[in-house]
């Protein structure tokens, strides 16, 4: 007997074991590839997007929701089998896909523009209104379009859009979306692992858009909206889509702005990213760094996020 050597792996097991491909934080083994090639063994009648829907069944593919993340599944076959790691069969039709073929919001606005200069209290009670979904969503996009530096992309997973108004105007927009899955800086600061990033995520929410109306000069408005969203995003977050959010998270471009009202605020810097970007596959920055701030919903927001909470 020899004591304190360990026995040599199993061989025939390891294989199994090693990562074949990594997509949207799901890594993929030769275990599952095999399983997924046992399932269109099973399935011989039926089509791309019913074998994405078992596979998504039978791995409990879910969004926080419930809701099966079937369209995710179906591009992840579909690179398996680009590489050929399994069969799939012939597409039966080629839908029109929504999201690749939608044009940009008109940027062309009839709205009353005339200068709003007043103080806060001035402008008051403000109607925060969530336009998801909503006949007011269009001219959210078209606001955001037209006078937001970045112009308006279409969010992609769990998101709101909010307009804020005085007096029957539009005076400001804000978007909250899923949380981007990399920031170094916040991950460290929450005390994140990577199995407890990837579990807990969904339980942020990020502002991707905040956009004051140029024609609008009131002193302190950003900051108070600010404070304002901080109760109702939490609160429509889980109207929608049945799970609470614990903290909030943006991004400011140092070139371009100093983030005043979110430090006014009392939302947290706590750090830069590395300048990469969601889709860069190296390591070389193609991009500006931006500052991470943050916002605690909750005193025991770290232990809600790791799932310690007693």
């Amino acid at each position: 007997m020899f004591l304190g050597l360990r026995s040599a792996p199993n061989c025939d097991t390891v294989p199994s074991m090693k990562e074949i491909l990594k997509y949207r934080g799901r890594s993929v083994t030769q275990k599952d590839v095999e399983h997924i090639n046992d399932l269109i063994a099973q399935n011989p009648t039926c089509s791309r997007r019913r074998l994405s829907v078992l596979l998504c069944e039978s791995w409990n593919w879910v969004q926080p929701n419930g809701t099966l993340k079937d369209m995710v599944c179906r591009t992840l076959m579909l690179q398996l089998y680009r590489a050929g790691h399994i069969e799939l069969p012939e597409k039966r039709c080629s839908p029109d896909n929504p999201l690749a073929n939608r044009k940009k919001p008109s940027a062309v606005i009839s709205i009353d523009d005339s200068p709003i200069v007043s103080k806060l209290s001035k402008i008051q009670p403000l109607e925060f209104t969530q336009v998801r979904r909503s006949s007011e969503e269009k001219l959210f996009n078209g606001l955001i379009q037209k006078f937001h530096y970045l112009g308006y992309t279409q969010p992609v997973g769990e998101h709101l859009k909010y307009i804020i108004y005085s007096n029957a105007r539009p005076i400001a927009c804000m978007a909250w979306s899923s949380a981007p899955r990399h920031i170094g800086a916040r991950d460290r600061f929450i005390g994140w692992n990577q199995e407890e990033r990837k579990k807990y995520l969904p339980l942020m929410a990020y502002n991707t858009r905040f956009l004051i109306l140029p024609w609008v000069e009131v002193k302190y408005l950003a900051s108070h909206i600010l404070g304002k969203m901080t109760k109702i995003v939490p609160r429509d977050w889980e109207k929608l889509y049945n799970h609470s959010i614990y903290y909030l998270e943006t991004f400011v471009d140092p070139e371009r702005f100093k983030g005043t009202c979110y430090r006014a605020a009392n939302w947290k810097y706590l750090g830069l990213t590395k300048g990469l970007g969601k889709d860069s596959k190296t390591k070389k920055r193609n991009r500006s760094l931006k500052e991470v701030l943050g916002y605690p919903l909750s005193k025991k927001f770290r232990e809600q996020l790791i799932g310690n909470l007693k």
